[in-house]
């Protein structure tokens, strides 16, 4: 689509709402605001280039994805122009606000119209645009605050909140946000920990219940909820029927089946910043006993001690010294160890876990067969040559460890630079506008009482500047910090002289994991394969 000739200005109209919004009603839904989005943009003879609408996202977050292509949009020509209903509705997170109307839209040459707000930069924005911004984030902060309380208070009542019921549990028909017994699945977790509690690991588990042909948790939502219908939808039948081993080890650690709610497992970074997290044990807010356990304690606790304790030898008789390190390089999982027998006696290998469970039939993933000889030797001639390199040159090897992580390095340093210098920036500001609110203040342009409230915010924003920036700094000595990561792991690898075969203790001292990837075969037949190994603190090494 084309702006018009007589047209000024190509208008992006941009919508947000995010869930904690929608406690306020009709006032600001996705509707009313293009509707009043709309009448000013006919009213003011603005030509409306395209709509940009993020439905169910923060507005302190500002990766949201109709906000990312408006910017496309602004950077490759096509819009000078941004329209909102109020200044909430770009965004609650001040800093960044700021960031946008005081500098990046100013240098594209972007007008920015806040409707109900009355503020256009084409007239300058007003003294109380801070304020408003500083205001808006403040209701974010509070508004979490509040819901993160409102869910304490409900957890700590007993109740649960859920849009989908765990496995072998439903909604109860007459009390709100509680669990009840689901008849029609809950044998099937019965079934599980019978098994486990009669020395059954989660792989073989995983594969009675698929030979058995138990329908999935996955293939139950689908025919209840309707949920997963693009998987189950052209799917053949056995793959309402292909149990993986993280869902039957998901079920064997859940406390939910024997009566308790275990809350808080993960949490948001902060307010600002929605990525999960997941939290320590010791900080997940367990209640017992709110709603009917399907297994008892008893055998709950019998599962759990045979599962820490089960570390299981390989057919070989020998515990395997790679357990948990080893990945495939195409799917992530990890690799499993296995034996067979040939001519010259058993051979051990190692398979991903997934292609194994799925197998070629189900095209997840490949092979990426490997002997456990090959990985073995492969393995210690790396940490052979690398505990040499440090006993012999410690200087030479820290110099190649530091090269190495330059690249990267340099992809944090821009963007942690780009941080610091929009701080700054903002710090500046906020000196500005204190001194400012103490003139008028000492004028008589403002009462005590909002001077003492704003003065109160703008000090705590200023604290939390100067934290930031000397964070942003602190990082910025990035060259230091890679230098104690590779001193570090020099040191641990110090502590070995010489090693003529592999431990568990050496492998997880020293790396993080090692990735598998499919082996290739030259044209004259040569198989070659490829194996990375990440180190600890320091990551692969080139």
């Amino acid at each position: 689509m084309k702006s018009p000739n007589n047209a000024k200005y190509s208008t992006a109209l941009y919508m947000r709402l995010s869930r904690d919004d929608e406690n306020f009603g009709d006032s600001v839904s996705i509707e009313t605001q293009r509707i009043v989005l709309h009448k000013f943009a006919q009213e003011n003879g603005l030509f409306v280039y395209d709509e940009y609408v993020d439905d169910g996202w923060s507005g302190t977050n500002f990766e949201r994805p109709a906000f990312q292509r408006m910017m496309e949009d602004i950077e490759s020509g096509k819009v000078n122009c941004v329209v909102t209903k109020d200044l909430s509705r770009f965004g609650r997170e001040h800093v960044t606000m700021d960031y946008y109307l005081e500098f990046v839209f100013p240098e594209m040459n972007v007008r920015y119209i806040a409707v109900n707000d009355n503020e256009d930069t084409d007239k300058g924005l007003s003294d109380f645009v801070p304020f408003k911004n500083l205001f808006n984030e403040f209701m974010a902060k509070d508004t979490s605050r509040k819901v993160k309380a409102a869910l304490h208070a409900k957890f700590a009542a007993g109740e649960r909140t859920f849009s989908i019921a765990p496995f072998g549990y439903m909604r109860h028909p007459e009390e709100h946000n509680k669990l009840a017994i689901d008849p029609d699945t809950s044998w099937i977790i019965e079934k599980i920990f019978d098994f486990a509690a009669h020395g059954a690991g989660a792989g073989k588990i995983t594969r009675t219940l698929t030979s058995e042909k138990i329908p999935t948790p996955g293939y139950f939502n689908y025919k209840k909820y309707g949920l997963f219908s693009k998987f189950y939808d052209n799917a053949s039948a056995e793959k309402s029927y292909t149990w993986t081993i993280s869902t039957v080890r998901g079920i064997l650690s859940d406390e939910t089946y024997i009566g308790n709610s275990v809350h808080g497992k993960q949490t948001n970074v902060s307010y600002k910043n929605k990525k999960n997290i997941r939290r320590p044990e010791s900080e997940w807010f367990r209640v017992e006993n709110t709603h009917e356990s399907i297994i008892s304690k008893d055998v709950f606790d019998q599962v759990q001690k045979q599962i820490a304790s089960r570390r299981r030898p390989v057919k070989s008789g020998k515990t395997q010294i790679f357990a948990g390190l080893v990945k495939c390089a195409d799917c992530g999982w990890s690799m499993s160890c296995y034996g067979k027998k040939n001519r010259n006696g058993s051979t051990m290998y190692f398979n991903c876990s997934k292609f194994r469970q799925l197998g070629k039939a189900g095209g997840q993933c490949t092979a990426h067969y490997i002997r456990y000889d090959t990985l073995y030797a492969y393995v210690l001639a790396r940490l052979q040559d690398w505990i040499y390199q440090a006993h012999a040159d410690e200087k030479e090897l820290l110099n190649r460890l530091l090269k190495t992580s330059d690249k990267e390095s340099a992809k944090i340093h821009k963007k942690q630079s780009a941080e610091l210098a929009k701080a700054e920036k903002r710090k500046i500001e906020v000196d500005r506008l204190f001194v400012k609110l103490y003139e008028d203040w000492t004028s008589g342009r403002i009462s005590e009482y909002n001077f003492k409230m704003l003065s109160q915010k703008y000090q705590a924003e200023q604290q939390e500047l100067v934290e930031k920036i000397d964070k942003l700094k602190s990082e910025l000595t990035t060259e230091k910090q890679t230098t104690a990561d590779a001193e570090k792991w020099i040191a641990l690898i110090k502590q070995y002289s010489e090693p003529t075969e592999l431990t568990a203790e050496m492998l997880n001292t020293l790396i993080e994991k090692i990735v598998v990837h499919e082996a290739v075969k030259d044209s004259d037949g040569t198989r070659t394969q490829k194996i990375e190994i990440f180190y600890r603190f320091v990551g692969k090494i080139d």
